[in-house]
């Protein structure tokens, strides 16, 4: 059953960035950053270096979007897709590493690291397997203490983090097709991207003002979100993201960025 419209609708609109491998890519990325209202960059775990996180910064701030750190584990050829088996604190170190690395960046520019987005196999891990969520967490608390955690809408990361006194964010996607279980579509699966403008933004819209998505196999499925994700290297990218956001306004819903309460 659809769910009544929620009230006073409003959501923070979040794309990855830094990523990008050639000059169409750089190009779509900052095409994005002219639409959302937080970005997530790369700090070299699966792409990026101080070039490029120093290039995405200043975009973000002539953008007017906030700024999170977006680190995985240290799989450069998989691009962070796979899963990679360490010592919690090997693990640990390196994203303090990859988070501090941006920090020590946003500084330099006087920008504010405002959240910590794990990315690929690290956001999915991090939804089930403790450890690694804990991992997360330790690794932000020391290279961006107060920064918020971007997590998977109604997974087990959230409440982790949440329970170990950190604030969190839940995060649902534009683009990315949903399973019965609440949990995204993988990649390797027909149907996993929404790359049609129109029907990302009818989920976007449907997440954000119903708290529901419809599924690959029909079902509903209630999430409820703070900030919603959109992919710079899905097809169409920018044509989607322009009518997501014309469908989010439409639809009387706020776009604000994710600010720092304390100074």
């Amino acid at each position: 059953m659809t769910r009544e419209p929620t009230p006073d609708p409003q959501v923070d609109l979040n794309a990855d960035v830094g990523e990008a491998g050639d000059t169409e890519a750089r190009r779509v990325e900052f095409a994005l950053m002219q639409v959302v209202t937080s970005v997530n960059i790369a700090c070299g775990g699966h792409a990026g270096d101080d070039e490029t996180m120093h290039e995405a910064v200043r975009s973000a701030i002539a953008c007017g979007c906030s700024i999170g750190a977006h680190p995985s584990y240290p799989d450069r050829p998989g691009f962070g897709r796979r899963r990679i088996l360490m010592p919690p604190g090997e693990l640990k170190a390196s994203l303090a590493e990859q988070i501090g690395a941006l920090a020590r960046v946003c500084g330099r520019l006087n920008a504010r690291l405002v959240h910590v987005k794990p990315h690929g196999a690290l956001y999915h891990d991090s939804s089930h397997d403790e450890q690694v969520a804990r991992a997360v967490y330790e690794s932000a608390s020391l290279a961006c203490p107060g920064a918020a955690l971007v997590g998977a809408a109604g997974s087990r990361a959230l409440a982790w983090w949440g329970g170990w006194g950190a604030t969190t964010l839940a995060e649902g996607f534009a683009d990315r097709r949903y399973e019965a279980d609440g949990g995204l579509r993988s990649r390797t699966l027909i149907g996993a991207l929404l790359t049609h403008p129109h029907e990302a933004a009818a989920q976007a819209v449907r997440l954000v003002t119903r708290d529901e998505v419809a599924t690959y196999g029909g079902s509903v499925v209630r999430l409820v979100i703070q900030t919603l994700c959109l992919h710079a290297d899905t097809p169409g990218a920018v044509n989607i993201a322009a009518a997501v956001r014309h469908s989010l306004e439409a639809s009387g819903v706020r776009l604000r960025p994710q600010r720092l309460e304390k100074p």
